[in-house]
């Protein structure tokens, strides 16, 4: 099952400005306005490892659901007097 491509406007506040930080960096690292190409290329690596971390944080929730699921009692049997009125049907 795989998650359809993070957006900027799908991002929490937190992690657009840790997006906007590492543009910063990269720009700074270069001495100069980045390209088009160059910024495309921080915010793919950003969005890729955010879609890695959201991806590993659902597959927990997903297991933790699953155990926490209503599982019946397996040495029980179903009872049918348990289940029936003792004056029966009228």
């Amino acid at each position: 099952m795989a998650l359809t491509r993070l957006t900027q406007k799908e991002m929490t506040e937190s992690e657009q400005r840790e997006l906007k930080t590492l543009l910063d960096r990269a720009r700074i690292a270069h001495g100069r306005p980045l390209s088009n190409s160059e910024a495309n290329h921080v915010k793919k690596e950003y969005i890729d490892k955010l879609m890695a971390q959201r991806e590993v944080a659902a597959k927990k929730a997903r297991q933790v659901k699953k155990q926490q699921a209503y599982k019946p009692d397996e040495n029980t049997t179903f009872s049918w007097s348990a289940n029936t009125s003792t004056r029966g049907r009228r």
